[in-house]
This record gives structure tokens, C-alpha cells and sequence, in this order.
């Protein structure tokens, strides 16, 4: 393909998409596995250690380390926060590994994390976890992790591809592996192909669809997209969990629906509606303490009661536990209320529940490999570690525990492969022609499209939903996809091209939304962050089953599957006998 939209070609071994903590440690495990000589690239659709999601992590990483905590523990809380519906094999590596992981980062990435008096790791207490296990740095434990991480890789000699965009899997003609992936330099606007023997998609969610949502703008579900034009089978689509705390300081503040972090409410904080009453625990016995998804419940139903702050949402106070405590434990939160016109520590703060964290994704095994040969996927973009319900600090775990093994398991599999893979060249054309499809209709406004998009997901697939509530979500879903494509951007310099890449966004964005709509109906129960109004009760545990996803000769075709109870079946435990249900004190 030649012209001004011609095709660079670039080849490595093993090529990371992203540079969140999956894809960081994937990229210093990888190096480590594999024989040397191997070459191992770095894209990242922004900049190195400056983009993605881990940075933004506030609370903490949940690691078992003692003071009667336990592996088994750990993963009994996560199997019963995720509602009996995560992969249990990997919700297991996850719980082990993170054990291995947080010496990783203290020994040998150089991490600091707070600690006791006697100089043990502190760890603080996070909702819906039976144990204190939060390990964290202040309440900015992403940046330090991060910035780390990024010390560690960039002094290392890999490539970087830094503000390269990947817009497509491409396989080979026969489609029974990957060959590599299309970006757009973004820099240029011109269209690079990179053949690898091993691709690692760690793209980070992004679930910014919604009205109010916590990742950056930018992060807008592309690898999912991906996944799911190149045929691979996703799961947990429904599952969009909506954390609680969202800071709601008012349409005219992009602030609003940045998290104020789960510890607040692990720390005594106290969810207020308009008439000052702490309210939570007439919806659970656990209060402010219980799950995302319940306290989010508890949330929206208080909105939907009209008992609601000036800007539409409730209150949380932190006064009661003295201001000077507060700013000390929690300095950053401080700081971005007041940045806000709010006073955390002597005052309330306006909250929303706001779209978090994504507990969908592809379908891999636990070594992070999926069923297209070439491609392994780890991070948010990987689906059945969580099940139904994340817990909070079991994000950035997942994150690094699972970007390590990708790495390891890359290493070891790309000694064991052959010669680069050739592409299908009638896919890769396929895709160029649709990145650069707006070029060829008439400008019009994608920003007014997005909000579009944000209130029909908000008010109709959010926090509860209904059969006639996703019906109607999907109709508007198709409307802004169906006006998006007729939507051009200017026909100007492609270097920088911002409006061609929030089109691109919200390409991505429309795709998966109806994914998640479509497995909305699917389940017809309430589990976790997915929430039926019409099926409030969660089913039979023993014959629990996930959803699944795929795109088959052009139609999006959503189904179930099974839940695989490998080490424990519902109303069991795996602690021992004589252990008790919890090692916290009584919520007072």
C-alpha cells in the first residue's frame, strides 16, 4: 500500500503493548527469561511511566504477610467478593504470587512502602476483605510503584515506541497465530507494522464511556476492541465495577469522578446523605465497609431518593476522626479535595459512584496465553481473576503478579519459536482503511458524540439496570455508532492529530459498550457490579456460569459458560477448620 497512508514494516521477538505495571514487568521479566540477543519492544500509546492506569493507583497493593493473614484467606475474600465467579486458578496465582511480587518491588525495583514502628510493611484496612492487607505508599502507592518500574526499564536497553498507537491484531492468512499489530506513529500520522513472535496486550480498561469514570480520558478500551475484531472470545463483559467515592465537584471540573481512595472508608470514613444521616448500613450490615458494588447500590439508591448533596451525589466526612489524623494518613486526598474548593479533613466532600475498573476481558489461562497462538494478555485487559467484584488493592497486584508471568512465559516460549509470522495482508489493509475512514466524510463535532454516549451508558447500562433500561441503552448505543461513522475529522496534518484519535477513542468506546450492554441481558441475576433491578437475587451459586463474547462473520454473539469450581465449591472454604470469619474488629 503506498501514498500517504503507506505502511512501515519493523520487526522484534516480543512486543508489549502498554506501560502500566503489566506492561512494565513484563517487559523486565521477559528480558530476564528469554535467551539473549532476544529483542523485546515497548509501545505505549502515550509515554513511558506518564500514562495508564497504575500511576493513578491511590490505596494500595493486597498482599497476605502475616498477623494471622494468609494466602487462603486472601483468596477466599476475592472468590467471595467476586460473587463464586472468578477463574479460580488464577484468582489463586494472584494471591500467591502477589507474596513473591512485593519483595520484587522492595528488593529489586527499589520500592518504598510505609511501614510500622518495628519495620514491617504497614498494611491498611480496605472494604470487603476479612484481614488488614493493604500494603501502600501514603495514598499515592501507584506513582511510586510506577515511577520505579519506569527507573528499572528505561535504564535497560529495550526499544521504546513511545506515543505509538496499536489500532489492530493482524494474524496470519490462515489465522491460526498472530503475526503482529498496526500502529499510528502518532507522532507523523504515518502507519507502522510490527511483526513479533510474541505480542503481550496490556493496554490497560478504561471504562470512560460513562458519565462519570476515574481513568483519563484516553483510555478507552482499545485492546479490547482489538481482541474482539481479531475473533477472541471475551468474558465478565457486564462486570463494569463503579467505585463508590468519586470526587463530584461539579460539570465544570475534569476532577470530577477522580477516586477518593477506598481506605477513607477503611479508616472509619462515613457516607452522609442531604439530611447528615449515615445511611449505608440500611443497606448492609457491614456499612461503608461492604463491597464497591454495595456501597455503590447504596449510593445510587440514595440519589434516586432525591436525598442527595448540591451537585447531585452524598457526602463523606472524615472530620469525626479528628482533621489532623486525616491529614496526616491522607495527604494526597487532602490536597485534591482542596484543589476542588472541598475541606476533607474538617469538612464533607461530595461523592458519586464512578466507573472504575473493568473485571471483563479476554479469556486466558492463567500463564496469560489465549486461544490465538502468539498472543498472551495480562492486566485489566484479561478477563477471570476478579469474576463479578474486584477488591480494592487486588487491581495493581493483579497488574504486576500477572505482567511478570506474561513475561516469564513469553521468555520461555519465544526460545521454543521459529521465523516471524507473515500477515494477512487483507486484514491489514482492512485495518488502515479503518483507522482512516473519518477522513472521507464530513467534519462534525466527536465530542458532543462521546457525551452522548456517557449519559445513554450512565443513565440506562450503569450502576442498576433493567431488561427496558439496556434495551433502550443499546438503541442509543447504535444511534452515536451510527452517526460516528458518518462523522469526519479534518483532512489536515495527521502528525498529532488529536480529533482523528478521539474519533479512534470513540470507535472503541461504542464497540465495547455494546458488548457490555449485550452481556448486561445476557444474565438475567445479580451478581457483583452487575446489578438486575428485574433479577435482584444472584442465582444458584453451584450452577454459577460467566458470560461470554465473541464477534462471529460479522455479528457480536454473547453466550454462557460454565464456572470451573477447581479449588473450592460455593458455601466451602479452604481455611482451616477453627479459623475465624474475620480478623477485624466490628465496624462501629
Amino acid at each position: 500500500m503506498g501514498g500517504r497512508f503507506s505502511i512501515e514494516k519493523h520487526d522484534t521477538d516480543i512486543l508489549i503493548l502498554g506501560s502500566g505495571g503489566a506492561g512494565l514487568f513484563a517487559a523486565l521479566h521477559a528480558q530476564a527469561a528469554a535467551r539473549p540477543g532476544t529483542k523485546i519492544t515497548l509501545a505505549v500509546k502515550g509515554l513511558i511511566g506518564k500514562c495508564g492506569c497504575t500511576r493513578m493507583v491511590q490505596g494500595g497493593y493486597n498482599v497476605a504477610l502475616g498477623g494471622g493473614d494468609s494466602v487462603e484467606r486472601h483468596f477466599m475474600d476475592t472468590i467471595q467478593g467476586g460473587k463464586w465467579l472468578p477463574n479460580q486458578d488464577m484468582a489463586w496465582k494472584l494471591c500467591e504470587q502477589a507474596v513473591v511480587r512485593i519483595r520484587e518491588l522492595e528488593n529489586e525495583i527499589g520500592c518504598f512502602f510505609d511501614r510500622n514502628a518495628d519495620g514491617t510493611l504497614h498494611q491498611k484496612a480496605f472494604a470487603g476483605q476479612t484481614a488488614d492487607r493493604t500494603v501502600h505508599k501514603g495514598d499515592l502507592t501507584g506513582i511510586e510503584i510506577i515511577n520505579r518500574l519506569m527507573e528499572q526499564v528505561l535504564a535497560r536497553p529495550m526499544e521504546k515506541l513511545q506515543e505509538h498507537r496499536a489500532v489492530g491484531l493482524v494474524p496470519t492468512r490462515d489465522g491460526s497465530a498472530l503475526s503482529g499489530v498496526l500502529f499510528i506513529d502518532m507522532r507523523t500520522g504515518r502507519f507502522r507494522f510490527v511483526r513479533a513472535k510474541a505480542v503481550l496486550m496490556a493496554t490497560g480498561g478504561g471504562p470512560t464511556m460513562y458519565k462519570y469514570h476515574t481513568p483519563s480520558g484516553d483510555k478507552t478500551m482499545d485492546g479490547l476492541a482489538m481482541a474482539l475484531r481479531a475473533g477472541l472470545t471475551l468474558r465478565d463483559m457486564e462486570m463494569v465495577q463503579f467505585h463508590p467515592t468519586g470526587l463530584l465537584a461539579g460539570d465544570h471540573t475534569r476532577m470530577t469522578g477522580t477516586v477518593l481512595e477506598e481506605g477513607l472508608r477503611g479508616a472509619g470514613g462515613q457516607l452522609l446523605n442531604s439530611r447528615d444521616e449515615r445511611f449505608m448500613f440500611d443497606y448492609d450490615r457491614l456499612g461503608e465497609r461492604a463491597t464497591r458494588d454495595v456501597v455503590s447500590r447504596g449510593i445510587y439508591a440514595e440519589m434516586r431518593k432525591n436525598n442527595t448533596s448540591k451537585n447531585g451525589g452524598v457526602y463523606i466526612s472524615m472530620s469525626h476522626l479528628g482533621p489532623d489524623l486525616v491529614r496526616q494518613k491522607f495527604k494526597g486526598m487532602v490536597k485534591r479535595c482542596a484543589d476542588s474548593g472541598f475541606d476533607l479533613a474538617a469538612g464533607k466532600v461530595e461523592v458519586v459512584p464512578t466507573a472504575h475498573y473493568f473485571m471483563g476481558g479476554v479469556v486466558v489461562d492463567p500463564d496469560t496465553r489465549t486461544g490465538l497462538e502468539g498472543l498472551y494478555v495480562a492486566g485489566e485487559d484479561a478477563g477471570g481473576a476478579h469474576g463479578s467484584n474486584r477488591l480494592g488493592g487486588n487491581g495493581v497486584a493483579n497488574s504486576t503478579v500477572y505482567g511478570g508471568v506474561a513475561g516469564d512465559t513469553m521468555g520461555a516460549d519465544v526460545s521454543m519459536m521459529g521465523s516471524h509470522r507473515d500477515p494477512d495482508p487483507a486484514i491489514l489493509e482492512a485495518e488502515v482503511e479503518r483507522a482512516t475512514a473519518p477522513f472521507s466524510k464530513r467534519p462534525g463535532n466527536v465530542q458532543n458524540l462521546r457525551r452522548r454516549l456517557q449519559e445513554v451508558m450512565w443513565d440506562h447500562v450503569g450502576v442498576m439496570r433493567t431488561e427496558a433500561g439496556i434495551l433502550r441503552g443499546l438503541k442509543g448505543i447504535a444511534e452515536v455508532s451510527d452517526e460516528l461513522a458518518e462523522t469526519g475529522v479534518p483532512d489536515g496534518d495527521l502528525a498529532f492529530n488529536l480529533t482523528w484519535h478521539d474519533w479512534l477513542n470513540l470507535r472503541s468506546l461504542c464497540d465495547i459498550s455494546e458488548v457490555i450492554a449485550m452481556a448486561g441481558l445476557e444474565r438475567e441475576n445479580s451478581r457483583g457490579a452487575h446489578y438486575r433491578e428485574d433479577f435482584p437475587e444472584t442465582g444458584d451459586l453451584e450452577r454459577s456460569y460467566f458470560t461470554t463474547a465473541r464477534q462471529k462473520n460479522g455479528e457480536l454473539v454473547v453466550d454462557r459458560a460454565p464456572v470451573e469450581f477447581t479449588i473450592v465449591r460455593p458455601g466451602g472454604s479452604i481455611l482451616p477448620e477453627g479459623e475465624p470469619e474475620t480478623l477485624l474488629k466490628a465496624a462501629e
